[in-house]
């Protein structure tokens, strides 16, 4: 396993303690506690009310002010009116159930912190509507519509996306846009989409600056095209993704980013003209720009067009360190992205 599961997944009695899971991340995202201190809140009721949800509903636990951690009582498919607006200290744990949240507006995060989103699957996401939208007991503010993202992250900080199978959204299938920082996007399963991951909102977006995104043990699936992530104006720590196919390129970006991509697997497509793993969203300009290799494999023809001068070191901290396999062990390392089927009391 890798490091993040070996914490928990080895431990049989992991349903009594759904809580550890909160100490497994790794990365820029090691901090986000989510719903951790918080107490247990089974979701019962897959059907949604975005202005007044109603107790049992999961928009009504993600909206509460107290800590949560957030669990269901059977799988379900859930089909929001509008989009999900996660309060602060959450955990969205989908482990022991199969859980979809499919077919209309899906996830946002913004303006708040340590959110934990595990085990779920989002698809066939759809934009949102104009119209009220509860994201917290004492307030319902108007919205405008979200753009059909599968999970997006606004100005929001402390943020861990793990297990989860993420595939053809109107959008993106993960945005982290605004000033968000502390982001680790992990084991996840990527399938089916164009634009996959956008890191920082536009070129001129300079608050943006601030963003560290850890993206690791993820599997990039068949029928990908392009943004694996695509990053703007801050930090990428791309580590031990497994990448099966893309359509334009893998890894990108404009605006001056760092990416420090470190022991990932890419497999390319068998179109000559598209082997290169990056591409820089620029025609000039880009050759200072802070893009390194080390240690990743380069199947049937890869490569990566490395830039720039001086660290790409990450400056994790002690917690948020962690070894970084080389990426001829990734395809075990990512053998289990995606949501796992876990027995109740079993091992997942």
């Amino acid at each position: 396993m890798n490091p993040i599961d070996s914490c928990w997944r080895s431990k049989p009695n992991w349903a009594a303690n759904r809580q550890a899971l909160a100490d497994c991340a790794v990365g820029f995202g090691k901090n986000a506690i989510g719903g951790k201190y918080g107490a247990i809140y089974v979701v019962t009721d897959p059907s949604d009310d975005a202005a007044n949800p109603k107790p049992g509903t999961l928009r009504y636990g993600v909206i509460q002010s107290k800590p949560l951690w957030i669990t269901f009582a059977r799988s379900m498919v859930i089909r929001l009116k509008n989009e999900l607006m996660i309060n602060s200290y959450k955990t969205i744990d989908g482990r022991g159930a199969k859980v979809e949240i499919a077919y209309g507006p899906c996830i946002t995060i913004a303006h708040v912190s340590h959110v934990i989103i595990h085990g779920i699957s989002v698809h066939d996401c759809k934009p949102g509507y104009s119209g009220v939208v509860r994201d917290s007991p004492t307030h319902a503010g108007h919205r405008r519509g979200s753009d059909g993202d599968g999970i997006d992250v606004f100005a929001s900080t402390d943020v861990w996306i793990d297990h989860c199978f993420l595939s053809n959204c109107y959008d993106g299938l993960i945005d982290v846009i605004h000033a968000s920082t502390g982001i680790t996007i992990s084991n996840n399963f990527f399938t089916n989409h164009d634009k996959v991951m956008l890191f920082g909102h536009d070129d001129s977006n300079v608050e943006d600056r601030v963003m560290k995104v850890t993206v690791v043990f993820n599997h990039f699936g068949p029928g990908l095209v392009q943004r694996m992530p695509r990053v703007r104006l801050g930090y990428a720590h791309v580590a031990n993704n497994r990448y099966s196919q893309w359509e334009m390129y893998a890894i990108g970006g404009s605006a001056n980013p760092t990416i420090f991509s470190e022991g990932n697997y890419f497999m390319a497509p068998n179109r000559a003209e598209i082997k290169q793993v990056t591409k820089r969203e620029v025609k000039n300009g880009w050759q200072n720009w802070k893009w390194r290799t080390s240690r990743d494999r380069f199947m049937n023809g890869a490569y990566f067009v490395t830039s720039g001068y001086g660290t790409t070191a990450t400056g994790y901290t002690k917690t948020q360190s962690f070894q970084v396999a080389d990426g001829s062990m990734v395809p075990a390392l990512t053998s289990d992205a995606g949501p796992l089927t876990c027995a109740g009391n079993g091992s997942c």
